[in-house]
């Protein structure tokens, strides 16, 4: 059994089909996923979906993309449901500056009030980071500590170098492969792969994005998990079975699901 550790059933593109996609998740072997919502409207339609399906769990935050434009106006409403008890993680929050949607001051800032929002709620952080490891990595360290250690978290969707991924190992925090790793020119995401400690590592679809190359084209969703989690299995040489239930039990300890 899989648990998807990063998918966008409620945004634009999959909330109409999510019942459909949802069973064949379940019929491929999916027993949880953990969704992200990053509004207030994918937010209020991951709460509902969690009373129809209780093993979708929801995360939230404004992404470094749109905290410019909308981060402040939001905040409040992604600290209350944490505050509630309403989500598992807080994210993804982080830092990109690769695209740089967002003045990367204001990344910054709005990174450190989640950091703060996941130690006063105890929950862990879902992170993304592109190009932008050095700024992230000096954050993590000075703004989310806890008892003297790194709080938890993941950086989702990892996509960085061996040295960054080896930076990310020492600092005890999971990290998340997407189907990005089974692309065939993905060869130093593959390293990494072989690299991870398998108790520290997640796999996710980030659905509707990045199907791995199998259904490269396609839409994606929690179903094609199976697929990339087949490919890392190879990767590490090590059974599909062990390496479902270990990046399972990775899932479930983090977010304590």
């Amino acid at each position: 059994m899989w648990i998807d550790s990063h998918a966008h059933l409620t945004n634009t593109t999959l909330f109409d089909q999510a019942p459909a996609l949802i069973l064949r998740a379940q019929e491929a072997g999916v027993k949880a996923i953990v969704n992200i919502c990053t509004d207030p409207l994918s937010l209020e339609r991951g709460l509902l979906l969690s009373q129809t399906y209780p093993w979708i769990y929801q995360t939230a935050a404004t992404t470094p993309h749109d905290v410019e434009r909308e981060g402040e106006a939001v905040f409040d409403i992604m600290a209350k449901a944490a505050k509630e008890g309403k989500l598992v993680a807080i994210g993804e929050t982080g830092l990109d500056y690769y695209y740089e949607h967002s003045n990367r001051v204001i990344q910054q800032q709005f990174l450190r009030r989640y950091l703060q929002l996941a130690l006063s709620t105890h929950l862990p952080v879902v992170i993304h980071c592109r190009e932008a490891f050095d700024d992230l990595f000096t954050i993590l360290d000075a703004d989310y500590q806890q008892a003297g250690r790194h709080a938890p978290g993941v950086l989702h969707c990892f996509t960085g170098t061996l040295k960054e991924a080896e930076e990310v190992i020492k600092r005890g925090w999971m990290l998340s492969l997407s189907g990005i790793v089974t692309f065939k020119k993905s060869l130093d995401l593959q390293q990494v792969a072989r690299e991870v400690p398998i108790n520290q590592l997640l796999i996710e679809t980030d659905a509707p994005y990045l199907a791995p190359q199998k259904y490269r084209g396609h839409t994606n969703e929690p179903a094609y998990l199976v697929e990339t989690g087949r490919f890392i299995a190879d990767l590490k040489n090590m059974s599909v079975e062990d390496l479902a239930l270990a990046t399972s039990q990775n899932a479930s300890t983090l977010f304590k699901i």
